[in-house]
């Protein structure tokens, strides 16, 4: 072994300094239970449209696929905590809730500099080599966080960490440096069921198991077509990800809201009006969210999920925001505005009579309460 008590105490003290909340050390490998789980998941098609899972499958299951130099994985994590319970804003239905993670900057960016910085003094201090990754890479991050000590995967498969409950991201450094690993953090989940009960969409099968297919968060983001009529009502007025799960776990009691002025929400992202979400045309959406992870879902998937979130209002005074955009230019648009209208109580003949696109058509053709 090449590392000492104080060359582990170095790393993390450099990483706290970096401005990580957690630190801890493990080796370049991820479980048997953990590739199990992976497996089973790309086995049931539960990644939806994210195809990149099943096509990195095997890079996923062996960090040491993406670099077999690597000896151990240092991952560190930095609190996003926010102010309030994500839950307490579902009421207000004319307003959006973005989750807490997107109402600012884009963490990747912060994330992978801070990243940077500590690997650059690993490789000048320490005679290592290093790479850096965050969440866009094919890496396991969260059993690896596990298996570091910084939490544990709870039912939800995120992490939970017993002093920041489940409000962290990660990143990793891996090394050549033969590393002591950290102590394993255990589960501390118990008999609890709260995160798979609170679920508006049912999208856990079992414990530790998630259905991508059913999440609001992919559904508001990854996925590129419609959203499946019988998640719509569901969704209420989350347009962008969903916190639900999170937000209800009980060991956020021991969280702290977020000291990284980067995470602090934004006033324009916290419940902002869904009638002037409704809006943005292209240019005053990426205007709006520069800088800001919901840029890359792009104006026409974002404005869908707004006016489902409009349809779900139960609002009047939301009927003409929907209608101003049954005539938009993406069909993608006119199908969730002809989906909201009808929810509202507009009636089935006012539809564009130039409307010829398919599947806009078949929204029209759908009872109002569906």
């Amino acid at each position: 072994m090449t590392n000492t008590p104080s060359l582990t105490d170095r790393i993390k003290a450099e990483a706290r300094e970096a401005g990580f909340d957690a630190v801890g050390i493990t080796r370049a490998e991820v479980g048997a239970r953990e590739q199990a789980r992976l497996d089973a998941f790309v086995e049931a098609g539960q990644y939806g449209e994210m195809a990149w899972m099943a096509e990195t499958l095997e890079r996923r299951r062996d960090p040491k696929t993406l670099w077999p130099e690597a000896r151990s994985v240092v991952v560190c994590a930095m609190n996003y905590g926010p102010d309030h319970n994500p839950l307490d804003e579902l009421t207000h239905t004319d307003r959006g809730v973005i989750a807490a993670y997107a109402r600012n900057r884009d963490y990747h960016d912060l994330v992978k500099k801070r990243l940077k910085r500590v690997a650059r003094w690993m490789h000048a201090e320490l005679d290592c080599q290093v790479k850096v990754f965050v969440d866009t890479a094919p890496v396991m991050e969260k059993p690896l966080a596990a298996s570091a000590g910084v939490g544990w995967q709870g039912k939800h498969s995120n992490l939970v960490s017993r002093e920041h409950g489940s409000w962290l991201f990660l990143g990793e450094i891996f090394t050549t440096l033969d590393l002591a690993p950290d102590a394993a953090e255990t589960d501390h989940c118990g008999s609890c069921r709260r995160c798979l009960d609170v679920c508006p969409t049912d999208a856990f099968p079992s414990p530790y198991t998630l259905d991508a297919r059913r999440c609001i968060s992919y559904l508001t983001i990854e996925h590129k077509g419609q959203i499946p009529r019988e998640f719509r009502a569901a969704m209420g007025n989350r347009i962008y990800g969903c916190d639900d799960c999170i937000a209800v776990c009980p060991w956020n009691k021991f969280a702290e809201t977020a000291r990284e002025a980067a995470f602090v929400a934004r006033e324009d992202l916290t419940l902002p009006l869904l009638s002037e979400l409704a809006e943005l045309d292209d240019a005053g959406f990426r205007a709006r969210f520069s800088g800001s992870p919901i840029k890359r879902t792009g104006r026409d998937r974002f404005v869908r999920n707004v006016l489902i979130a409009l349809g779900n209002s139960g609002s009047a005074d939301a009927l003409a925001s929907v209608a101003a955009l049954l005539d938009d230019g993406s069909p993608l648009v006119r199908g969730a505005a002809a989906w909201a209208y009808l929810r509202l109580g507009g009636e089935p003949g006012d539809r564009p009579a130039r409307e010829t696109d398919p599947e806009v058509l078949s929204e029209w053709s759908y009872p109002a309460s569906s």
